[in-house]
């Protein structure tokens, strides 16, 4: 098992996919990327923490390889919104890959050179791993448990292969 990190804006509908995607076997929400320790939701919703909402999804590599995880989390977020995602707005909801090593730094940069390449404008950024830290148990599985969908994610075919 792998575990990779994402932020697409509100954790909640991030989770939603990934969690349905052939080959990822848990998710996990939280927050990455703040100076706090173990920030909670009210903390990290102010913006003023340094803290991304971010997914761990935990992963098959037998089953599903990164670049494919990279590339599905690219298809289901608008990566090219610099401020937020959709009505969600502030440094906390901004598009973030987390890599673990050279490896998976080394794919998410070639997968937003193909996404250049198409035309867009990814604002996306790239960073090293940092401390994850589990958001609320209430948070966990948010949608499903209310048999939601998401409001700011939808996914759309991107890549071809």
């Amino acid at each position: 098992m792998s575990t990779a990190y994402f932020s697409a804006g509100c954790f909640w509908g991030v989770e939603y996919y990934f969690k349905r995607l052939k080959g990822v076997t848990k998710t996990t929400v939280g927050f990455m990327g703040g100076e706090l320790a173990n920030p909670s939701y009210k903390e990290v919703k102010t913006g003023t923490t340094g803290h991304l909402e971010t997914i761990a999804v935990d992963y098959d590599p037998n089953e599903v390889s990164y670049e494919a995880l990279v590339k599905f989390f690219f298809e289901i977020h608008d990566f090219e919104q610099a401020d937020g995602q959709g009505v969600d707005i502030g440094s906390q909801y901004l598009s973030a890959i987390w890599f673990n090593n050279d490896s998976e730094r080394d794919t998410a940069i070639r997968v937003f050179g193909q996404l250049t390449q198409m035309g867009y404008h990814p604002a996306t950024q790239i960073r090293m791993v940092a401390t994850f830290y589990k958001a609320e148990d209430y948070h966990q599985d948010y949608l499903d448990l209310r048999q939601e969908t998401p409001e700011c994610h939808v996914y759309r075919k991107i890549f071809t292969e």
